[in-house]
């Protein structure tokens, strides 16, 4: 359950109750800048969308191809790389996922027959995720479902110019979750947008 974040008809003894229960970073419940009702709605909206997005691809992925929606990102992530391999700290990281998390899907899928690990030939300290034949083709099954799942809950309710505008939005809140830029996923978007500008008009 989301906790108020606005101070919209809260009394002193209410907003107090509310900071009790959130460690804030040395701000006084006075001194919080707390959302506005318009504010407090659209948070309400996204918070929806985060918590229901994730489980609503999962379920179809589950029910269609037996996979779990981290299993299919790991392998799309893997099917985007040259040789369709990454290093395990990079495929992590564009998962937004956690070593040991990885490392048991890994398991999982190599189980599978989808993906194999090999030490890189550069560096033996290093581990590497390789998606096999096998894996791509079970992604390429799995792909057009999944798909058409995020096109309809995501991309059909919206008009071109709210798809842009929902992009500026997103790449603004993630650029403030890696103010330094050095997230393999902020770079991927940076460039992406430098060679768009590159293109002719």
């Amino acid at each position: 359950m989301l906790l108020p974040l606005s101070n919209v008809g809260r009394s002193g003894d209410d907003c107090q109750a509310v900071t009790s229960r959130v460690k804030l970073p040395d701000v006084k419940a006075a001194e919080a800048r707390w959302l506005d009702e318009k504010e407090d709605l659209t948070w309400l909206a996204l918070a929806g969308v985060m918590f229901g997005l994730p489980g609503a691809l999962e379920a179809q992925l589950r029910s269609d191809a037996g996979l779990t929606l981290y299993e299919y990102l790991v392998m799309a992530a893997l099917s985007q790389a040259p040789d369709w391999t990454r290093r395990m700290t990079e495929l992590a990281e564009l998962t937004n996922g956690s070593l040991p998390r990885l490392s048991q899907v890994v398991t999982k899928l190599g189980g599978q027959g989808w993906v194999r690990r090999r030490a890189d030939p550069k560096d033996g300290r290093v581990t590497l995720a390789v998606l096999t034949k096998a894996g791509f083709r079970k992604l390429e099954e799995s792909a057009p479902g999944h798909v058409e799942t995020l096109r309809r809950l995501v991309f059909d309710p919206l008009t071109r110019t709210q798809v842009r505008q929902l992009f500026d939005i997103l790449h603004r809140i993630k650029r403030g979750l890696d103010p330094a830029h050095t997230s393999v996923t902020t770079q991927a978007i940076d460039e992406h947008l430098a060679t768009v500008r590159k293109r002719p008009r």
